[in-house]
């Protein structure tokens, strides 16, 4: 694999998760949260390319896989989900 693709993978990871974080410390509410999840579940999927393509790096790639399920639960929650008041005000 090419050093350039596998720095992009690397930097990226660690840009997006660190920008989504800024995101959901901010407390701007269910939507942001949501879309901050999306950008958690490209910066577990940059990770886990870079993790198994670089060699000695498996563990960030686990690591991610890990991460991946729960963004993923997190995208579900605040984006997917429709909540028992939202279906009632649906509704009407």
């Amino acid at each position: 694999m090419s050093q350039p693709l596998l720095d992009a993978l690397q930097y990226y990871g660690a840009a997006a998760a660190t920008f989504a974080a800024l995101i959901v410390s901010l407390n701007l509410g269910e939507r942001w949260t949501g879309w901050a999840f999306v950008i958690f579940v490209t910066s577990s999927l940059a990770l886990i390319a870079w993790g198994f393509l670089q060699s000695d790096s498996e563990g960030i790639g686990w690591q991610n896989i890990a991460l991946l399920g729960i963004n993923c639960v997190g995208v579900y929650r605040h984006l997917i989900r429709k909540k028992p008041g939202d279906v009632a005000a649906a509704q009407e």
